[in-house]
């Protein structure tokens, strides 16, 4: 076979497999390094280049140049040197280039190998470009199988499937096959089999995605998410600010008669959702991330670790706090201060920590 007929059957076969040439080409010259560094000990000295343009392949092993060698597979003599570079001297760097016969031996020798550890790559190549593009953001996913031992779901995300834990799962939600659900993909790691998806459905940034979906001030910048802070499938709370003083981010967030946060409680299966108003006042934060309880007074005590004092009329103290302490720990979270709450007759004392 030709250069002209295998860049042919290259093409042939990334539009069969559906991967493009050029990742194939890639991921055959991956693997013909691969192949060719096992006869030289699997040092990192040999290189192939592969050009589809002019239907060129080129394969050839780079040696250093010394006055003594110490390591044959990586040195060589000037004289040794000179036969493939005419001035080669101590310390230069030679290429040298593999014959066509001896690729070819070994590409015969480890032909299928090479071309199913190229089609592999290729496919990983695709796959990880493809999550990349995908990388915090929300995909829609369908659920293939749920293991009945640990409720974990899988779900197929284009050409792959992915586990879903039970643990990045909201609390009620209970899949079944064939389900589209929406999931946010957390990271993108390389795996032993190729690239993996980190998934989720409690990160807050699905919250936050969610949101810029469903609230066109925010696609278009004219409001931003400053903070999220998030209990999966029972409250979050989202700090928003607008630099336009005739935009209340607030509102443009809840929508009209709240329809654009209705949506997204709908979508998180009834999870609550607090906007507050951000601000670079820390008193009027906390006081604001709060909510729904009304405030007396935040008092700043210690600027630099974030700790401040709150008092709250004593009828809004278990609404200050919340279920659990969940409203105080979630506002600790979203604003980054450590909250003392204090009832207006100072009785009792709550410490809330970010």
């Amino acid at each position: 076979m030709d250069n002209r007929e295998f860049f042919e059957a290259v093409r042939l076969l990334g539009k069969e497999k559906n991967i493009s040439e050029a990742a194939l080409l890639e991921g055959i010259q991956k693997a013909i390094v691969t192949a060719v560094k096992r006869d030289y000990d699997n040092r990192d000295i040999v290189f192939c280049e592969i050009n589809a343009e002019d239907s060129s392949i080129r394969v050839f092993v780079r040696k250093n140049v010394v006055s003594e060698v110490l390591d044959p597979v990586e040195d060589m003599t000037v004289e040794q040197a000179q036969r493939f570079k005419k001035n080669a001297v101590p310390g230069d760097i030679v290429e040298i280039e593999l014959e066509t016969r001896e690729v070819s031996r070994i590409a015969a020798e480890k032909g299928k190998h090479i071309l199913r550890q190229a089609i592999r790559e290729a496919e990983h190549g695709q796959i990880k470009e493809e999550f990349q593009s995908k990388n915090q953001e929300i995909v829609t996913a369908k659920v293939s199988k749920i293991d009945p031992l640990t409720l974990d779901a899988f779900v197929e995300i284009g050409k792959i499937t992915e586990r879903l834990p039970r643990n990045e799962q909201l609390p009620n939600d209970n899949f079944t096959e064939g389900d589209l659900i929406k999931i946010f993909i957390a990271d993108i790691k390389d795996g032993v089999k190729g690239p993996k998806a980190i998934i989720s459905r409690t990160h807050p940034g699905l919250v936050r995605r969610l949101l810029e979906s469903e609230v066109p001030e925010i696609f278009d910048g004219t409001v931003e998410i400053k903070s999220v802070s998030r209990e999966a499938g029972s409250r979050s709370k989202i700090a928003v600010y607008s630099a336009d003083e005739n935009v209340d981010p607030v509102g443009a967030c809840i929508g009209q008669r709240g329809a654009r946060i209705n949506k997204i409680v709908d979508l998180l299966g009834g999870e609550k959702i607090d906007i507050i108003r951000y601000s670079e006042n820390p008193a009027e934060y906390v006081a604001a991330a709060l909510a729904p309880a009304d405030v007396v007074s935040v008092t700043v005590e210690n600027e630099e670790e974030h700790s401040c004092k709150v008092i709250v009329p004593n009828s809004q103290l278990s609404l200050a706090i919340g279920n659990k302490g969940q409203n105080a720990r979630l506002a600790a979270k979203l604003t980054g201060w450590r909250i003392d709450i204090n009832p207006e007759n100072e009785e009792e004392v709550i410490n809330f920590d970010e």
